[in-house]
């Protein structure tokens, strides 16, 4: 996910911040690793991001988005190799 500006944690949450977020961090995988999109092994990164947006922990939200990316990445390389 490229850095944009982030809010300091003393900012209010932002639900539409919070959507664009999300967004970019699954555009970036399926433009990058469609190969994980719908798999079941990134559900619980999927309710790891629900979790924080539902306490709006603005850190913790940005964290578990990026640890969704890279579970994606790491599903998407295993099925390559597994390919190859």
């Amino acid at each position: 996910m490229p850095r944009t500006c982030t809010a300091p944690p003393s900012v209010a949450w932002n639900q539409e911040w919070a959507m664009e977020r999300a967004a970019q961090a699954v555009k970036h995988l399926a433009e990058n690793f469609p190969e994980c999109g719908g798999s079941a092994a990134l559900d619980p990164y999927q309710a790891a991001v629900h979790e924080a947006a539902v306490k709006e922990d603005r850190a913790a939200y940005e964290e578990a988005l990026r640890e969704y990316m890279r579970a994606g990445r790491r599903k998407a390389l295993s099925i390559r190799r597994g390919a190859a």
